[in-house]
């Protein structure tokens, strides 16, 4: 299937893979699996085989290092950069890419959105959950893909899964569920109901026709939708950058899932694919993910320096190349270890998630140099 438009939306700073993932450099423009490919660029490869065209939605600031790693987004018929003139959250960037898309293919183009920062082990049983997913989505439905839990984690958002859209089909597969509500990450309690209860992960994976997402929009924030669609009239003229430093700002900041998701599936208009239980995907979001990864992958030996009780020890490498700084652990288990010319991290492994206290605490300082 070769209708699918992807949008990727490349943001933020990954605060909580900090000091390797920086404001400027984050994490999306990394190789974190050691892929050689970076987690961008496999974004793209994994989608390149579903996608009639993909747009990429970043910030200035890593214009250069997204043309950098991917040289044929810098004028392509079928693969377009857009640069957000400041950060809007997720609705705003998906927005733009959405209905630019809308204005070049029209309202019937399904459009998919997937995030720049996320691995995926085996991409082909992603594909089939793709490929369900965009004939919901030409049935009117905005559809995410939800991912089976392997862990009552308090890190992801949960997706309560309805009744199958076409009915229960026996031996069919995975099938398209209509939402019955989207719910906030949990504490590790109602996290574990929820896996007990069927509930999936939610991985911020939007499938939908560009008219239906316009609609919704119309409906919910008609200010965004109007601004989106003069933006996206001006595109490929001289004027499309004054019009779009001019709208941007105005746009209201809110993440998809609170603009359209959890609204739309209120009134019965979200679906979800299930996908398959084997897929692996992981969305890199702290070092103990980082971690599990590298260890699957046989890599942990490739960043240590020196390892006891299991520490692994990332990125120390100095600027000129050399061998950064040797680092020894004794009688520390369950730390995870991140070492760059100017800063260190050491944090235990069940608060990883917590490392962007440490970002608050170095931008308190006045410490702008090390973001």
């Amino acid at each position: 299937m070769n209708d699918l438009h992807v949008i990727i939306p490349a943001g933020g700073a990954g605060t909580r893979l900090w000091p390797l993932s920086r404001r400027n450099h984050p994490k999306f423009l990394l190789d974190l699996a050691g892929t050689g490919r970076t987690l961008l660029q496999g974004t793209v490869d994994r989608l390149k085989t579903r996608a009639s065209s993909v747009t990429i939605v970043t910030g200035q600031s890593h214009r250069d290092g997204v043309l950098n790693q991917l040289p044929e987004f810098a004028g392509s018929a079928t693969r377009t950069l857009l640069i957000e003139p400041s950060g809007r959250d997720s609705m705003a960037a998906i927005g733009l890419a959405a209905y630019v898309v809308r204005e070049r293919y029209g309202d019937e183009a399904i459009v998919g959105s997937f995030a720049a920062d996320h691995l995926i082990a085996r991409p082909e049983l992603l594909h089939c959950a793709i490929d369900e997913a965009v004939a919901a989505a030409a049935d009117g439905y905005v559809v995410t893909i939800g991912l089976t839990p392997t862990e009552a984690s308090s890190a992801y958002g949960y997706i309560a899964p309805g009744p199958a859209l076409g009915g229960p089909a026996p031996g069919a597969g995975p099938q398209a569920r209509r939402v019955a509500e989207f719910v906030e990450k949990p504490d590790s309690l109602t996290a574990a109901c929820y896996v007990r209860d069927g509930y999936l992960w939610n991985a911020g994976m939007f499938i939908v026709s560009a008219g239906v997402l316009a609609r919704h929009l119309a409906r919910l924030l008609p200010d965004m939708h109007a601004r989106l669609e003069t933006i996206a009239r001006a595109w490929g003229s001289d004027d499309f950058q004054r019009v779009l430093s001019e709208n941007w700002p105005h746009l209201t900041k809110i993440a998809i899932d609170h603009a359209i998701a959890e609204p739309v599936a209120a009134d019965g208009g979200v679906a979800v694919v299930p996908a398959d239980a084997d897929l692996g995907w992981t969305d890199l979001g702290d070092f103990d993910a980082l971690t599990a990864v590298a260890a699957a992958s046989g890599r942990l030996g490739e960043a240590l320096r020196i390892e006891s009780d299991g520490a692994p020890v990332f990125g120390s490498t100095a600027h000129d190349g050399a061998p950064g700084a040797l680092v020894a652990l004794v009688g520390v288990p369950d730390v995870a270890v991140a070492l760059t010319p100017d800063a260190i991290l050491v944090t235990r492994r069940d608060r990883a998630q917590s490392v962007k206290a440490a970002v608050d605490a170095v931008a308190a300082a006045g410490r702008t140099d090390l973001l």
